[in-house]
């Protein structure tokens, strides 16, 4: 009388991890992937923002054409990266 009865929890079991597999397990991954990427997308957003600052600092504390230069060319050159931007809208 007991074999059928583990027969029973057996073949539940193995359909509840089959279907646990198939979806659970994917989404999973997704999510990890996902999170995983927005990290290094942040990262790298800030890492961009600590540089050109550092460069910005750089340059107009070490250059002798002053700080008017620095300015002018910092200046243009987000103002260009901001033109192409919005010009790539939608």
């Amino acid at each position: 009388m007991a074999d059928w009865t583990d027969q029973v929890a057996d073949s539940i079991e193995n359909a509840v991890v089959t279907v646990r597999d198939k979806t659970v397990v994917p989404a999973e991954r997704l999510v990890a992937f996902v999170v995983a990427g927005l990290f290094i997308l942040f990262l790298v957003a800030a890492l961009g923002i600590v540089a050109s600052v550092g460069v910005f600092r750089l340059v107009d504390v070490y250059l002798p054409s002053g700080s008017w230069a620095t300015w002018l060319v910092f200046g243009g050159v987000f103002m260009a990266g901001g033109a192409l931007l919005l010009s790539l809208r939608r």
